[in-house]
């Protein structure tokens, strides 16, 4: 997975839009495999000849989405998305040309040149500095190990050994350290013996200035220290525990430009592969929680850093597995539950539309995961996995907790909530089964009160259910709408599916551009829709100047324009129909092109046939024989275009 620049790279894209030197661009394009890069976000699959798997574009339950590795190339069959790996990141982190291609550069340690010398070097130097965060950030790592295992961390590996009960394996394997007392330790360490420049220090979220004077105090002091990882397995941060009464008990990095807790899950470097392998993750409150549940061998496990879990957070781990499937664990104390509710608020419209699969988990008499396993087995924890409610039976099951639906207090407030809840879930089967659900409830086992019950629901869920006559009225206006839609719907599909497929044979076969280009001259036709006038105007920009890697180079130019290259992307990738297809090109080109004429000749048609309609014969005799006489020439033309056409619409379509 990539770790953006964030704030820095932003302003260094600003300074180098488009001023990147094309030798870092063709570099970037021969060191990166999309197979290596693309299976850091989704679950691939061998099929064949390609890879496959679940897009990250769009919402599906079957594998649309695969990867050529020959070709370099993904595409979705499902939402048409494709391009390389640049288009790829784009896509996926709705990120610039130029943020893709120095995210590249600097996962390959490729040198980033632009035009400019002076920019060239501004730019190293700004780059530079992320690296050098890195490292001194994975040396501070190592400097609160070391400490762990001196005489001053001896309280701190007694509450891991004793308390805790870690092994020394997963004190090693999570890199636990120990921070000193000491309130300029490590700005001692760093700053004054190794000369670090003290900014460095700052910038990594390691040392603050003091308010008074000029010197500067280290964040972390006399605490149990928890590296947080990226998905790479590179320090971005601390965590870090206090070993005495301070508060907070808590603490982790201030924001930097690796870290931002929002958008990070501790131990998600250590958890993707279990999550991909069980297709599921755990989703826990606190590190020890997820450390406790790795060292028993439940390895799908990652924690949310104190914060509610967030829709980021959600899609980093949606990454890993095809099942969709997340269970959060908090504590099922009131703090836990209200973090839950908090929680599912943040996730809800990917529950509601089925994006996530997520159930709930609280362990009895309020324990965590860490105290769980303390007293159980893992594989008694594995049955409470399996055994967790989906999170609208648990949301439910709070909604009536210590409620009394004999009283009518409490029976009001209870079906106000339950509405609520009803309204929300968009999937009607669903809905229909929370319904009969909710009324078996408030029924109170009175089963002749079910269906009074389902009607007051169905009442307040959408007072115009119980209206037939309205649904029907409805019903007919939609079709009517829909009727008219389609008619419009059918000419513009045609014009899309016969320009495209010009376009794509014009890209990926060299021998017939020159057939393509004279064909449009020969019937003086123009590519009516804007993205694929777009298109055309970028390959006779590089048509010029390049012949046989003009695919490559055309969908380069492109990806520098994201409000375009959506509607075109699927043009640079041949599925394995298109490949088919490719045999009988000269009829393709022939139907396109027909295609195209048929189009603008109806429009032409109607345009003459709505004039001659509204024109008085008597009052204007000539004008009226002019359009009669225009509008039956098109339509002559019509009839001899469509036997001209070897090939009917739905070969295109």
């Amino acid at each position: 997975m990539f770790i953006h620049f964030c704030n820095i790279k932003s302003k260094i894209c600003n300074m180098f839009i488009q001023r990147l030197h094309p030798e870092t661009i063709e570099e970037v394009k021969q060191r990166t495999d999309i197979y290596e890069l693309v299976s850091e976000y989704v679950v691939l699959r061998k099929r064949g000849k390609d890879f496959i798997g679940l897009c990250p574009f769009h919402k599906e339950k079957t594998p649309s989405f695969t990867i050529n590795q020959a070709k370099q190339m993904y595409y979705c069959f499902g939402c048409q998305a494709g391009g390389n790996a640049i288009k790829f990141l784009m896509e996926l982190g709705k990120t610039s040309f130029t943020e893709v291609i120095i995210d590249l550069a600097q996962r390959y340690q490729i040198p980033v040149k632009s035009l400019d010398f002076e920019q060239t070097q501004e730019l190293q130097r700004k780059l530079s500095l992320r690296e050098q965060i890195y490292e001194v950030l994975a040396l501070t790592g190592k400097f609160y190990q070391y400490a762990l295992k001196q005489t001053q961390g001896k309280n701190a590996l007694d509450y891991l050994s004793n308390y805790r009960k870690l092994s020394e394996s997963t004190i090693h394997n999570f890199a636990l350290g120990y921070a000193p007392a000491g309130w300029g330790v490590l700005y001692h360490h760093f700053v004054e013996n190794k000369h670090y420049p003290v900014k460095l220090l700052e910038q990594a979220g390691l040392i603050k200035p003091q308010k008074s004077g000029d010197g500067y105090y280290d964040i972390f002091r006399d605490r149990l220290m928890i590296p947080i990882h990226d998905v790479m397995g590179r320090i971005i941060g601390f965590g870090g525990r206090a070993l005495g009464e301070n508060q907070p008990k808590y603490i982790n990095s201030p924001e930097t430009e690796l870290f931002n807790k929002g958008k990070t899950l501790f131990a998600l470097d250590k958890a993707k592969h279990g999550i991909s392998q069980k297709d599921q993750a755990v989703v826990v409150e606190g590190y020890f929680d997820a450390i406790a549940l790795h060292a028993s061998g439940i390895n799908n496990v990652v924690a949310s850093l104190g914060t509610a879990f967030s829709v980021e957070q959600a899609r980093l781990v949606l990454r890993y597995t095809d099942s969709k499937q997340i269970i959060l664990n908090f504590d099922a104390d009131s703090a836990g539950i209200n973090a839950t509710e908090r929680a599912i608020g943040e996730i809800a419209q990917l529950a509601y539309t089925g994006e996530v699969q997520l159930k709930i988990l609280n362990i009895s008499d309020g324990k965590d995961a860490d105290e769980y396993l303390q007293v159980y087995t893992s594989k008694d924890y594995q049955q409470l996995i399996e055994n967790a409610p989906l999170w609208l039976d648990w949301k439910i099951q709070q909604i009536i907790y210590n409620r009394d639906l004999k009283q009518a207090t409490d029976f009001q407030q209870v079906s106000q909530q339950l509405v609520k809840l009803l309204t929300s879930i968009t999937n009607t089967d669903a809905r229909n089964y929370y319904i009969t659900y909710c009324a078996e409830i408030l029924s109170l086992g009175d089963s002749r009160l079910i269906p009074l019950r389902i009607e007051n629901l169905l009442t307040h869920i959408s007072p115009t259910t119980s209206n037939y006559k309205q649904i029907q009225l409805l019903t007919s206006q939609n079709q009517s709408i829909l009727s008219n839609q389609r008619s419009n719907f059918s000419e513009s599909s045609l014009l899309e599916a016969a320009e495209g497929l010009l376009l794509q044979i014009y890209l990926h076969c060299y021998e017939y551009r020159e057939f393509i280009f004279d064909k449009l001259e020969e019937y003086n036709l123009q590519f009516s829709l804007s993205h694929h006038r777009f298109l055309w105007q970028k390959i006779l920009e590089v048509s010029e100047s390049v012949n046989y890697d003009l695919l490559s180079t055309v969908q380069d130019k492109c990806l520098e324009f994201p409000e375009k290259i959506g509607l075109i992307s699927h043009l640079f990738y041949l599925s394995e129909k298109n490949e088919k297809d490719m045999l009988r090109i000269p009829q393709l080109i022939q139907a396109a092109i027909a295609s195209m004429e048929i189009v603008l000749t109806e429009k032409r048609y109607r345009y003459f046939l709505n004039l001659w309609e509204k024109t008085d014969a008597n009052m204007k005799p000539k004008h009226s024989t002019y359009y009669y006489k225009a509008f039956y020439t098109e339509k002559q033309k019509l009839l001899l275009l469509e036997k001209q056409r070897q090939f009917t619409i739905s070969n295109l379509l």
